[in-house]
């Protein structure tokens, strides 16, 4: 009697603004189509990241002006599900990073419209209301990485680990034995970082 492996549950944890999980995520998307994996995206916060950091005034600003369309993204997936979280982000993504638009209010409206959401849930941006589930959220992202990594952060069968950071967006089986190294190297519990300096910038095509 033979009996088939379980799909591998992966985990994507992305804040809709940051460049680096938008192609993380793509590349996710790419993983899927070769290798037969669980995936599911879930919401972390650049905001709540970095509270409590000493970061540059503009790069705080930039994630002050994020708590909006953040707190949008978690009414989805708290009221709607991962699906619908899902299909929200990738239009929000698309607009706010391969169209780059700023306006982060109205990418809002115009991704729940294109996700046959609600429009009504444009209001959670200027509330509270959800900032609970936002949290529990991303803690359940972040904790297991530790507080001294940012995003994108993906969790395989419940390992955990930050990036990889790429700067361009892996196709076909480069995806899937991208992914197959990392979580190799994620899953021997003595592994904790490989990293050399950036020289690219962030390419969404």
């Amino acid at each position: 009697m033979t009996t088939t492996a379980p799909r591998p549950v992966v985990d994507v944890y992305v804040d809709p603004t940051c460049p680096f999980a938008w192609i993380t995520s793509r590349w996710a998307h790419e993983v899927a189509a070769v290798r037969d994996v669980d995936l599911t995206f879930k919401l972390m916060s650049l905001y709540l990241l970095n509270k409590d950091r000493d970061i540059a005034e503009d790069y705080r600003a930039r994630i002050e002006r994020s708590r909006g369309i953040g707190r949008v993204a978690a009414s989805v997936q708290t009221d709607h599900g991962p699906d619908a979280f899902s299909a929200f982000y990738t239009a929000a993504g698309t607009r706010i990073h391969n169209q780059e638009d700023k306006d982060l209010d109205a990418v809002a409206v115009a991704a729940l419209a294109e996700a046959g959401l609600p429009a009504e849930l444009a209001q959670a941006a200027t509330s509270d209301a959800y900032d609970a589930a936002l949290a529990a959220s991303h803690e359940a992202g972040m904790k297991p990485v530790g507080d001294d990594v940012g995003t994108p952060t993906i969790h395989v069968d419940g390992v955990a680990f930050f990036g990889p950071v790429l700067t361009r967006i892996p196709r076909g089986e480069e995806a899937g034995a991208l992914f197959d190294a990392s979580v190799a190297l994620a899953r021997y519990p003595y592994f904790y970082e490989i990293k050399r300096s950036r020289t690219t910038s962030p390419q969404f095509d």
